[in-house]
């Protein structure tokens, strides 16, 4: 399968809507809003185009993932890093590699960007094979109650949370 991973553009919109739809349609950990979290998203100070990314193949947009920007702060300092969500495969092209392609994309494009880390909430078996540990190794918090085990972070440059503890604090796009 000849695949290309490229910017979204706003052409794409439609289709990313019914792809990230169709992607969670069965998922039980799921609220199945989260084509609506990236529409709120696109249009938040949080939003970074570049890292808004696209899987294509024969002409069909089969995966999408977006990394949009976050806070983690303490009681002396603000860092910013990004949050990956969503990541999505239409269900008829997963278990072929697009998800792990993306990630690897993204990385390297949030990278060339300057960012230094990602963090994520996600499947704790699926994440780790991309150099995900969890969260709470580096003395990042999540305001939620969620399993730490599902907690994650990952430093783009080595080194990259070195110093960085504290509570993410998500763009409030992420609780409408």
């Amino acid at each position: 399968m000849d695949l290309i991973i490229r910017k979204e553009n706003p052409e794409d919109f439609k289709a990313v809507f019914k792809l990230i739809e169709k992607a969670f349609e069965n998922e039980r950990m799921s609220d199945h809003k989260e084509q609506f979290l990236v529409e709120r998203l696109r249009k938040s100070n949080a939003f970074v185009p570049p890292l808004s990314m696209v899987a294509e193949t024969e002409k069909k947009i089969v995966g999408h993932i977006l990394l949009t920007k976050l806070k983690i702060k303490n009681e002396h300092n603000e860092f910013e890093s990004l949050a990956l969500a969503p990541i999505s495969v239409l269900p008829e092209y997963q278990r072929n590699g697009i998800g792990g392609m993306l990630i690897k994309e993204a990385h390297e494009k949030a990278k060339e960007l300057g960012f230094q880390s990602v963090v994520l909430v996600g499947h704790e078996k699926y994440y780790p094979k991309f150099g995900y540990k969890q969260a709470d190794l580096f003395g990042i918090k999540l305001p939620f109650e969620v399993p730490k085990e599902n907690c994650m972070a990952i430093e783009l440059p080595e080194n990259g949370l070195e110093n960085v503890s504290g509570m993410v604090k998500y763009p409030k796009e992420f609780y409408e």
